[in-house]
């Protein structure tokens, strides 16, 4: 008798399917359409209808920073605390939960409670990490769900500075967790830990990636793979933090105002710790990184492979930091546990450090390389020894720095939840003027409409303008989409994808509408023109559907705001500008990546399923809203007209599909005589290559397609429209 294999690997006495290949593994080259139907209703333990907002409001916020503080110096034997306090451990725990943010794509950061997931929770510069978590585990078991890890971590690491003495801008609640690892971060190419195969041969780091080696935060502390060059480090240091969009004065307050408190540990080579918690054997039960040299924790712990504090009273916030690195000389020295280090030469007796667990010992100050780049790059050096000079600067930046670090990918105040929201706006989180006017109502917008068509503007130009301004959305860090009507400013007016002189043409327009109704109210009623421009890309599509033969009301929900110039970052916003838009059929020519990855990137971003990226592809070609006018996938002999063009053309079995003129172009011919049909891109193309976008694009080619398709388009758009209505409580669906 066989011994019994399991069906599903094929494997004898294997209970799960982890055996066999994967599709990925067979097909490595196919898009990962996974990463659109990430985070399901069904992975989430607390369903789908949990309102977290609701919850927090239920919290006992002050009893909870209270068991916070007391936490602090509750030194626990099996993990004790560096001089009887953790600040410095939870100070690291978020700060690396927060610290992973970089500007370019807006993913990583605090706000889903990922580094409680591979590949974050085993990185090597988070090692012991795992014990800061479960030093919190048991508030969090004691106010549930009212409080989420992501925001326990950073309010963990906020409280820490306020019980060290340092008094900080405040905190936010809002985050939401996750309940499985993120597929659309890259992280790196690299398969090894501290490897690096991101930089160019001119020494530019590869976008979207922010720190310099895999497995690291920011930058390595020994320097450059390992080279303790200051001045090298420092290049490092402010290329890193400004991919995450601090300024070099917020690079520098960070970077002290972090090594103000705690110390590093580096006992031991980091040959004595086991594997990672990702890699640790079942009975490790998640915690990772067992040492085995001495005890194991305390005075023998191993993380950074670097040992010793940075100054002084490491549990106090003062002046320490930046005293002791224009005080003393530096000597380089290898640490116990093998890793460069630095130092202080000839210290006075009262610099001396008495040790975090063995009384009677005392060591001298050390800096890592990182560190001492502020003491020697040409560029941090001055900022830094003005905070020497100037505290009080020195705390407000860094108070400052912080709670951008830690909020950054919030999305907007809107959204801030608690009593210690700090009143204060500021320009990296996107302000918008407040409404203070009536808003129109279902006669007005009536109206409006009609006068937006009768401008003569067609059905493309309003489409594409209202898309150009929706769907710079990215749902990464909530940043972008059409409220604040930012597409009339700079950058986005100037972008190409955004076809500047037709926008600029449509948006003079819906101006002069815009003024004449604002006109001509009473009783201060207005439309802004963030409103108006959604409200015409709706009207037109309405128009199309009406060419087509269907009638369809597109939902519309006034509310949104102008934002001015001046509540406008250009530089932040510029990071917003895409790569490429697929939805357009626009690429720009410099960018390697195949056409179909970055639009499935782009509708990750939006929020969009793959049905939903379908329907909106198929939809916004025949409704002519290629970049550029481009005839590229516009399937159609009817643009303009809400039809399945695109869809019952695409699977036609008489065309022909082969290679055409230009990069990422092809030419769809007559399988019967050869002429040209229609021309396409791979962002066409991969709608019916991928089999299962392919099953989709037949429920919408079928005969009894077009309604379903035309119904599922409008309630698409609207979904795009509306990604940054915050304001409102519930999708509004046609």
């Amino acid at each position: 008798m066989s011994e019994l294999k399991c069906p599903f690997s094929g494997q004898v006495g294997a209970v799960t399917p982890a055996g066999g290949a994967t599709n990925d593994q067979w097909w490595p080259d196919q898009i990962k359409l996974g990463l659109l139907h990430q985070h399901h209703p069904a992975s989430n333990p607390l369903g789908a209808g949990f309102d977290y907002a609701k919850a927090f409001a239920g919290l006992d916020y002050a009893a909870l920073k209270a068991d916070l503080r007391a936490l602090m110096t509750d030194s626990q034997d099996w993990w004790p605390a560096d001089w009887g306090h953790y600040g410095a451990l939870f100070i690291r725990l978020a700060w690396h939960s927060a610290g992973t943010y970089r500007m370019a794509d807006g993913r990583g950061g605090s706000g889903h409670g990922n580094q409680r997931f591979a590949p974050l929770n085993s990185w090597p510069d988070n090692t012991n990490l795992d014990k800061a978590r479960r030093l919190l585990w048991p508030l969090k078991r004691r106010y549930g769900t009212a409080i989420s890890w992501a925001d326990l971590i950073v309010l963990a690491g906020t409280e820490a500075l306020e019980s060290m003495g340092f008094r900080t801008l405040g905190f936010a609640a809002g985050r939401t967790d996750i309940w499985q690892p993120e597929e659309d971060v890259f992280w790196g190419k690299e398969t090894t830990w501290l490897g690096d195969e991101r930089h160019a041969a001119d020494g530019s780091l590869d976008q979207p990636l922010a720190a310099v080696e895999m497995g690291l935060i920011y930058v390595n502390p020994e320097g450059p793979h390992g080279n303790p060059d200051p001045v090298a480090s420092g290049r490092d240091v402010r290329d890193t933090f400004a991919r995450m969009g601090m300024t070099v004065e917020e690079t520098v307050a960070l970077v002290a105002g972090g090594h103000t408190f705690g110390k590093c540990h580096g006992a031991a080579p980091a040959s004595n710790l086991a594997a990672e918690p990702e890699g640790a054997p079942l009975e490790a039960q998640g915690l990772g990184w067992a040492n085995r040299f001495g005890s194991g924790k305390g005075e023998h712990t191993i993380t950074t492979g670097i040992e010793g504090a940075w100054k002084p009273n490491p549990t106090q916030w003062d002046q320490g930091y930046f005293e002791m690195m224009f005080t003393y000389e530096w000597e380089l020295i290898k640490s116990p546990g093998g890793a460069w280090q630095w130092v202080a030469k000839d210290v006075r007796p009262e610099h001396m450090i008495p040790d975090a667990h063995v009384p009677g010992l005392r060591s001298a100050p050390i800096m890592t390389t990182a560190d001492l780049s502020l003491r020697h790059d040409p560029i941090m050096e001055p900022i830094a020894r003005r905070f020497h000079r100037d505290q009080q600067a020195f705390a407000d930046t860094f108070a400052r720095a912080w709670f951008k670090l830690t909020h950054r990918d919030l999305g907007p105040r809107s959204l801030y939840l608690g009593p210690d929201v700090p009143a204060e706006e500021q320009n990296w989180q996107d302000p918008l003027p407040a409404i203070d006017h009536p808003l129109v109502d279902g006669a007005d917008l009536a109206a409006l409409k009609q006068q937006i068509l009768a401008t003569g503007l067609t059905v493309p130009e309003l489409v594409a303008t209202a898309w150009a301004s929706a769907s710079s959305f990215r749902g990464s860090d909530k940043r972008g989409g059409a409220n604040g009507a930012r597409v009339r400013l700079q950058p986005q007016r100037t972008w190409e994808v955004n076809d500047p002189e037709q926008l600029s043409r449509v948006v003079g327009q819906l101006e002069a509408v815009q003024a004449n109704f604002n006109a001509n109210q009473s009783g201060g009623k207005r439309i802004s023109l963030a409103d108006l421009i959604v409200l015409a890309g709706g009207a037109a599509v309405e128009q199309a559907a009406a060419a087509a033969g269907h009638t369809v009301v597109v939902p519309f929900r006034p509310g949104r705001a102008d934002a001015s110039a001046e509540q406008t970052d250009t530089a932040a916003f510029n990071v917003l500008k895409p790569l490429a838009d697929g939805f357009r059929n626009w690429q720009r020519s410099d960018v390697p990546i195949h056409a179909e990855e970055l639009l499935v990137d782009r509708a990750q971003q939006l929020g969009l399923s793959a049905p939903e990226l379908t329907v909106l592809v198929g939809g916004l070609r025949v409704l002519g809203a290629n970049s550029g006018g481009s005839s590229h996938g516009v399937f159609s002999d009817r643009v303009g007209v809400l039809s399945t063009d695109f869809f019952v053309n695409l699977l036609a079995m008489d065309t022909v599909w082969g290679p055409g003129t230009g990069a990422n172009a092809y030419e769809g011919r007559s399988r019967l005589d050869g002429s040209l049909r229609w021309t396409a891109t791979r962002a066409d193309l991969v709608f019916g290559s991928n089999s299962q976008l392919r099953a989709i694009v037949e429920v919408y080619a079928q005969d009894d397609g077009t309604e379903r398709f035309i119904h599922d388009f409008a309630q698409a758009w609207v979904k795009v429209m509306e990604l940054d209505r915050f304001d409102l409580d519930r999708p509004s669906s046609p």
